[in-house]
């Protein structure tokens, strides 16, 4: 007999049970053995426990990339950083990468492997960026640090820089691109991952998969508030890029997203802004995918597929002549 506990995850798998592959199932089940979907732990333990799982899912680092830990100073804040680069190599370009765990989780270690092989992938340095999260620091506290690290890349590299995020960090990227489009050097591109971008919670994917497998609608919004102080308005372009009123002038960007996820209406918005506005922009919507598919990508084909496009996508950005 299935418990009332037990219901709704029951309900969810029998939606998705043959959308989604066999591969892809296993992944998220591996993922719920570690990380409950359910949202009552205290953030210190969330933050113990997908630390321990972004290791247990870490595929180690590609053959030449090496890997030095350093700080951005912002005021009385000391940013700590990653940069990843191809030994013998010198970059064409870098990769400005915030990640992703709803503002709340995550940091360099989380994403390490992912860094490394874009850097593989692509041959530019990436500057991976540990900005400060909350709830100890509301926003627009990691917005301000995502600034920042860009703001260093662009000071103290002549090389051209493309902006890139999964999540969380795909919204910390779209700030940072519409913040610093008139700064004297601005980024190329921008690739944005499955992001959360302040997008219409009342239509399409928000409401076709509000209980998506490993996000939820009702997650969405615990990580939105947990973010925001009570003052925050929903307007703010840097908490909401997506209720920004002006999206002229912004570089070149790809937004990949998975279908069975709740935010994936919000890259098909995202891109319509900007093609609006007279820019270019690419939105993706990866088949049969959920959210957080990039830790799939070695053992679900479809995932390791998109992350392929993925780092194509940053390759092309970065390369100036294309432009």
């Amino acid at each position: 007999m299935v418990s009332d506990a037990e219901k709704p995850e029951k309900a969810k798998r029998e939606k998705y049970a043959t959308l989604l592959d066999p591969a892809l199932w296993t992944y998220i089940d591996r993922v719920n053995a570690w990380y409950p979907p359910e949202m009552d732990l205290p953030v210190d333990k969330q933050r113990a426990v997908y630390d321990a799982m972004c290791r247990a899912f870490h595929a180690g680092t590609p053959a030449g990339v090496e890997a030095s830990d350093g700080t951005v100073a912002a005021g009385d804040q000391a940013i700590p950083i990653r940069r990843y680069q191809l030994a013998g190599k010198a970059p064409q370009a870098v990769v400005v990468y915030y990640h992703g765990g709803g503002f709340v989780l995550g940091g360099l270690d989380s994403h390490d492997d992912i860094c490394a092989e874009i850097c593989a992938g692509t041959g530019f340095a990436v500057l991976s960026a540990d900005y400060r999260l909350a709830p100890e620091h509301l926003h627009p506290a990691a917005f301000d640090d995502a600034l920042a690290v860009f703001e260093c890349a662009a000071s103290t590299s002549g090389l051209p820089i493309v902006l890139c995020g999964e999540s969380a960090g795909g919204n910390l990227a779209a700030g940072v691109a519409h913040a610093a489009r008139r700064h004297p050097r601005p980024a190329i591109g921008q690739v944005l991952i499955c992001p959360e971008l302040g997008g219409d919670e009342s239509a399409g994917s928000y409401v076709v998969h509000a209980e998506a497998p490993l996000l939820t609608l009702s997650d969405i919004e615990f990580y939105r508030q947990v973010r925001s102080g009570k003052a925050q308005s929903p307007d703010d372009p840097t908490f909401s890029p997506l209720r920004d009123g002006d999206f002229s002038g912004l570089p070149p960007t790809v937004i990949v997203t998975a279908q069975c996820d709740p935010l994936s209406s919000d890259g098909e918005a995202y891109r319509d802004r900007i093609l609006a506005a007279g820019g270019r922009a690419w939105w993706y919507e990866e088949p049969r995918l959920v959210h957080s598919f990039l830790r799939a990508r070695k053992t679900v084909p479809r995932a390791g597929e998109a992350f392929t496009r993925v780092v194509a996508a940053i390759a092309t950005l970065g390369k100036v002549d294309w432009l």
